[in-house]
């Protein structure tokens, strides 16, 4: 991010307007939505832009701008269109040490100004670092169509009564009082009649009945937070992200995801990594059980699916016996994610009837499984943790008779945008994940190759030789 989004008071404050023609018409009208004290200098100015800033309250200056001109000034913006005039207005706000605005020149400019949705007092800024115009106006033209007209007189209502409002305890309660003044019995008081008196009257019966409700208890909801794509989360994911007090989240959630939840929010990371470091299960449990007894909405954030290798059991098992309230939502695993890489499906008609679901190790280190059964031709497995238990792996298939030619592809970050894929054959896997050196997570795709590699795999294996 290279401009920082900011709102800034512009109150009673003076902005230097410098140029004329239509630029500086459009800048002028744009300007004027605010409460500032606007100079426009245009020695020449056109009978439009003149009268244009008689109606809007700007005070015209038929000259050139001097240093004087700028003592106090907020802004300054550089419409002259010539690039003599735009750069003797830079070099006086510049001195001056005020943040400059050179239309249709990002370089030149200390700040840009964004396209604007106005729902006064809500806005909504919409900026591409300049890259994008017509995309941002774009953006512009579909948020117009979504925010009703009423957001404005909603929000000034909102924002006399917030004194009232903080008879509410802090937090979730606050929060749903609000949600549920925007979402239904704001809307409901504007179509009844939509007077500022029937608005006011709506919050303050809102008011009493929250005040007199008792208090939600805290619960604990253990969500998947998928493979790590934030559009592969699910709706219910994303609606308890945006409510949640407390993200208690894994190592392998991005920071993509954890963006979706509340700025306000407490982050508690639990990481664990295999023969790493790791959070104690205890504390994980402690953490959930404490935040939801002090009645916190927490969202228990598990990367993939809850219910795959995620020691979900552990988990409500500590919250039954903590009478905590709890419920499951799940995810998109990595399994099904690093098929979708492949563009392979995980069972096949005359292929295989049944799909296994592994883990490379355990508590106890490598672990241990049917390798006889996972040996036969046409078996297909996703090793979830099997990138240091390759070799182990391999041995173990080799021994029971699997074919070295069985193709296996490890599939890293599967769905993020640094997504990997590795393919191999079951003979040479450890010496190629070696190779390849994979720092992110990799699920291993036994009995799968991708669509558009599957013909390579011999000429690999003729290079290796």
């Amino acid at each position: 991010m290279k401009h920082f989004p900011i709102f800034l008071n512009l109150e009673r404050r003076r902005v230097l307007l410098v140029g004329s023609g239509e630029v500086a018409l459009a800048k002028l009208r744009l300007l004027a939505r605010t409460s500032a004290r606007l100079h426009l200098f245009a020695p020449a100015a056109e009978t439009a832009l003149g009268g244009a800033a008689g109606e809007l309250g700007a005070v015209l200056h038929r000259r050139q701008p001097e240093a004087a001109d700028l003592t106090g000034a907020a802004l300054v913006y550089a419409a002259a269109g010539d690039p003599v005039t735009d750069a003797r207005t830079a070099r006086l706000a510049r001195a001056a040490g005020i943040p400059l605005n050179v239309v249709d020149d990002l370089e030149a400019s200390d700040f840009i100004t964004p396209a604007i949705v106005d729902r006064d007092p809500v806005t909504v800024a919409i900026g591409t670092e300049g890259a994008a115009p017509m995309l941002a106006r774009a953006i512009k033209a579909d948020t117009e169509a979504r925010l009703p007209a009423s957001l404005g007189p909603l929000a000034r209502a909102a924002q006399s009564f917030r004194p009232r409002a903080e008879a509410l305890a802090p937090g979730r309660q606050r929060r749903d009082f609000w949600a549920e003044f925007f979402a239904t019995t704001g809307p409901a008081a504007l179509a009844a009649g939509g007077s500022d008196d029937a608005l006011t009257a709506a919050l303050e019966a809102l008011l009493a009945r929250n005040l007199a409700a008792e208090a939600r208890p805290g619960r604990v909801d253990l969500v998947g937070a998928g493979p790590g794509d934030p559009e592969l989360l699910t709706l219910r994911a994303r609606r308890l992200l945006d409510g949640a007090d407390v993200v208690v989240h894994d190592r392998l959630v991005p920071q993509a995801i954890l963006d979706l939840a509340r700025r306000e929010a407490l982050f508690v990371p639990v990481g664990k990594q295999g023969f790493g470091p790791s959070t104690p299960q205890a504390q994980i449990n402690d953490a959930m059980i404490q935040h939801a007894r002090a009645g916190a909405q927490v969202v228990r954030l598990k990367a993939g699916d809850a219910t795959v290798f995620a020691r979900l059991d552990e988990e409500t098992e500590a919250l039954d016996a903590a009478g905590v309230d709890w419920a499951v939502v799940p995810g998109i695993t990595a399994a099904s994610a690093a098929a979708a890489a492949l563009g392979a499906s995980l069972t096949r008609r005359d292929r295989n009837s049944d799909l296994r679901l592994l883990t490379g190790h355990d508590l106890q280190g490598f672990a241990e499984h049917d390798w006889r059964a996972l040996a036969r031709p046409g078996v297909v497995a996703a090793i979830y943790m099997g990138k240091r238990a390759a070799r182990f792996l391999q041995g173990r298939l080799l021994m029971q008779g699997a074919d070295p030619e069985t193709p296996v592809t490890a599939v890293e970050n599967a769905s993020r945008p640094e997504q990997r894929i590795i393919a191999t054959r079951l003979g040479s896997l450890p010496a190629d994940l070696t190779r390849a050196a994979p720092a992110g997570p990799v699920v291993l795709m036994l009995g799968l190759a991708p669509r558009q590699a599957a013909a390579a795999l011999p000429d690999l294996t003729r290079e290796r030789a």
